[in-house]
């Protein structure tokens, strides 16, 4: 069942704001680069509109209310956040927006790729498929799952910016015949019913208002007999809303990360159940014993770095890593190379990490519970 009242689209409004806000920069290298194509006003628009839910806003003082009206504007929030978070995200992870589990001695690009190929097993993607990746980013998973399964990916993104991105990338590598880019709410679907053999999300529907609305919205578009497979950020059973600690740490992953409104582990079952699918299957990935934690590149750990070509990326997360981009986006800031809001964008990605960290060392937060569900034939 989806929200009572979902956001209205109005796809030429963002086309225009993306083609002002971000010029040619998607066309651009990528990364910190990118920022300096920003139009200054945009920009500013952006930042007002995303930072007015959580400015002044401490989780002491969090209420039902405040948290509703994050909700009702659940696709503004989400596309301005991108819009304002994709070039770091490019400059400090890759294209591919995601975490991992590691294998001992594995570098951090091919454990990202590995935990796409474990995605499209457990969804069953193979040649002959036309598969939905709900939330496709920049389009590193989708390029990926091409690759890797010979099927047609169409990627849904509710951010102009991340379409051009992603349609760059796939032109650049030769993929586009087998590739497409659409843009819309995942919430409201164009698609018609029954049009994916199967479909996969990782790590985006976190985005959602609530997550019965997505994934219903998934089973209608999902043929019959096909899969859903999905790595889903919930809080764990854990987590109690009533404690302030717990609550602290949920809302600076919310603000870091344009999330919403994110659930317990329960309330994800329980949406994927009541959204129509037959759960095959369901796990905590970051339960596993593994050697290696998830979470160790954004901890700056050295000492887990599965390769010399990952230095530059474990860097960047370290205490020292993040001080000097702070120091040289301000300095960017000042001298007019990188638009204003800039540093504000990077600081709050700071802080998601430091929660997204406290959170798996807790117990409280997981990257990666994996469900499959099935529709029935």
């Amino acid at each position: 069942m989806a929200p009572s009242a979902l956001e209205r689209e109005d796809k030429a409004r963002d086309a225009a704001f993306n083609k002002v806000l971000h010029g040619k920069s998607a066309q651009a290298q990528g990364g910190l680069a990118a920022l300096r194509g920003k139009d200054a006003a945009a920009q500013k628009a952006a930042v007002d509109e995303y930072f007015k839910h959580w400015d002044n806003q401490a989780a002491a003082d969090e209420t039902p209310e405040i948290r509703e009206s994050r909700k009702a504007e659940y696709a503004t929030l989400t596309r301005h956040y991108y819009n304002l978070a994709t070039d770091f995200y490019e400059y400090g992870w890759g294209s591919s927006f995601h975490f991992c589990r590691f294998a001992y001695g594995e570098p951090f690009h091919q454990a990202i790729a590995r935990h796409e190929h474990y995605l499209a097993l457990q969804a069953g993607i193979t040649e002959d498929m036309k598969v939905l990746d709900v939330g496709c980013g920049v389009g590193g998973p989708a390029r990926e799952m091409v690759k890797f399964t010979g099927a047609h990916v169409t990627g849904l993104n509710n951010n102009d910016y991340q379409i051009d991105r992603a349609t760059h990338y796939a032109h650049k590598q030769g993929l586009s015949d087998k590739m497409a880019f659409v843009k819309g709410d995942f919430m409201q679907m164009n698609f018609p019913d029954n049009s994916f053999d199967a479909v996969y999300a990782i790590e985006a529907t976190v985005h959602a208002p609530e997550l019965v609305g997505v994934y219903s919205e998934i089973f209608r578009v999902l043929k019959p007999g096909g899969t859903f497979a999905v790595y889903e950020w919930l809080m764990t059973d854990d987590y109690n809303n009533e404690d302030a600690e717990h609550r602290r740490i949920r809302l600076g992953i919310e603000q870091g990360d344009g999330i919403s409104n994110m659930v317990r582990i329960s309330e994800g079952l329980d949406a994927m159940k009541n959204a129509g699918f037959d759960l095959k299957h369901h796990e905590d990935l970051a339960a596993r014993p593994d050697p290696i934690p998830w979470y160790y590149p954004l901890a700056g750990s050295f000492k887990h770095m599965g390769s010399p070509w990952d230095f530059f990326t474990i860097a960047r997360m370290t205490w020292w890593g993040r001080g000097i981009a702070h120091r040289f986006v301000g300095a960017g800031e000042t001298i007019g190379l990188f638009p204003k809001g800039s540093q504000k964008t990077a600081d709050s990605l700071a802080l998601a990490a430091d929660c997204l960290v406290e959170g798996a060392k807790k117990n409280l937060f997981t990257p990666m519970y994996l469900m499959v569900g099935k529709k029935p034939e």
